[in-house]
């Protein structure tokens, strides 16, 4: 049987092969895209390991600082970091924008860190090169995604930043590169209006004397933040002592100090539950789609092939050779087919991963699961060509 499957495939091994490929290109996207949805699970996961936090304190009632706006002021912190429990607790902002470098614009996520050294939460936990920030102005660590290198000048706002140090793998749950500056440069590029808007607002302010905080709370804010000194962050990275439980110290601080506290297996919820769950059903809207049509090709393809040899399947059947027989033989030639397919997609996929803009994720137990899934697919498709293929008459032989 597999010989006479194989002798077959011989005889228009061109037309085999050819075909093969055409259905492993297929195949490649389908895997692609399962690549692109692991890599952005793994993109998730990966800002909260970088960020060494075990708890996320954020305003109260917002699912922050990631998924929702978030606002604190920036001396919260000090009344968490006395809470039992607490090792270390550090401000944190994070703004997504275009960072320019020269006449090209990155996109990218710019993190305010706290004031500290390497291992206080929200720094970049290695570099490759470089060193990390030590000055409270005007200097920048960047994920080499960014394509920056040491010495660029970025300008971000209105000022520019000199790049002292070059991290990997430091993105957004959105597969953006991070760029760290210092706290109070994030909060300025946060919060920081325009000349237009700030001239505004002290026309708006003269115009109305009687404006005071008590009746209108937002006058003051923009006062402040018009001249600089922006009280706000968007979250608190907390790390607990060993010993202590995430879950216990976060009740602590809900209950005290009326925030909002996230455990790293809450954050990754919102992350990869609410976040990413919309990008997550498109593509497993795709896959189901990819595989339909993987499956109408399949078929088509075996379908056609068996047509073209209508005479010698008569034939077989002819000198008495059984069904099963030749209903095996076209289920072997839509394996193989299947089998070159994937082999083709998985190359495919494989070496165009590095090339896609987002991080593509390829894992092999996934691959596993597509080769069963490619087998499965093949396996049904044989059907409609073995109903052709049992349907032949015997006399079709004579009579070709």
């Amino acid at each position: 049987m597999i010989s006479l499957a194989g002798r077959d495939i011989l005889h228009t091994w061109g037309k085999f092969v050819f075909t093969g490929a055409g259905l492993g290109l297929l195949i490649g996207v389908t895997l692609t895209m399962a690549g692109v949805y692991r890599g952005m699970v793994e993109d998730a996961r990966v800002l909260l390991d970088n960020s060494r936090a075990d708890l996320w304190v954020v305003q109260k009632d917002t699912l922050g600082p990631y998924a929702e706006s978030s606002s604190l002021y920036d001396d919260i912190w000090r009344g968490i970091r006395g809470m039992p429990g607490v090792a270390c607790a550090a401000n944190v902002t994070y703004l997504t924008m275009q960072v320019r470098q020269g006449d090209r614009d990155v996109r990218a996520m710019v993190t305010g860190i706290a004031p500290g050294a390497a291992g206080t939460p929200g720094w970049p936990p290695y570099l490759v090169s470089g060193r990390q920030i030590t000055r409270g102005h005007y200097e920048a660590v960047a994920d080499i995604a960014t394509g920056f290198k040491l010495g660029d000048r970025l300008q971000i706002r209105r000022n520019h930043y000199a790049v002292v140090g070059l991290t990997r793998r430091m993105v957004s749950s959105n597969g953006d590169p991070m760029v760290f500056v210092s706290l109070k440069d994030a909060q300025e590029a946060q919060f920081l209006k325009d000349n237009d808007a700030i001239l505004q607002q002290r026309r708006r302010t003269a115009e109305n004397p009687s404006w005071n905080r008590s009746s209108d709370p937002s006058v003051l804010d923009g006062a402040i933040a018009s001249l600089g000194n922006n009280p706000y962050v968007n979250a608190v990275l907390v790390q607990v002592r060993p010993g202590n439980s995430p879950d216990d110290v976060a009740s602590a601080i809900r209950k005290w100090k009326r925030l909002t506290v996230y455990t790293r297996s809450q954050m990754e919820g919102i992350l990869v539950g609410k976040l990413i769950a919309t990008s997550a059903k498109q593509i497993g809207m795709f896959l189901v789609i990819l595989s339909v049509v993987s499956a109408a090709i399949v078929a088509f393809i075996i379908y056609t092939l068996t047509l073209g040899k209508i005479r010698e399947i008569a034939v077989l059947k002819l000198i008495g050779t059984r069904n099963r027989t030749i209903a095996s033989m076209v289920l072997q030639q839509s394996m193989a087919l299947g089998a070159i397919g994937f082999v083709v997609g998985k190359i495919t996929a494989t070496f165009a991963a590095p090339y896609f803009p987002k991080y593509v994720l390829l894992e092999p137990m996934d691959s596993a699961r597509g080769l069963v899934v490619v087998l499965f697919i093949c396996l049904l498709s044989s059907t409609v060509a073995i109903r052709a293929a049992l349907k032949v008459d015997p006399a079709e032989a004579i009579g070709g």
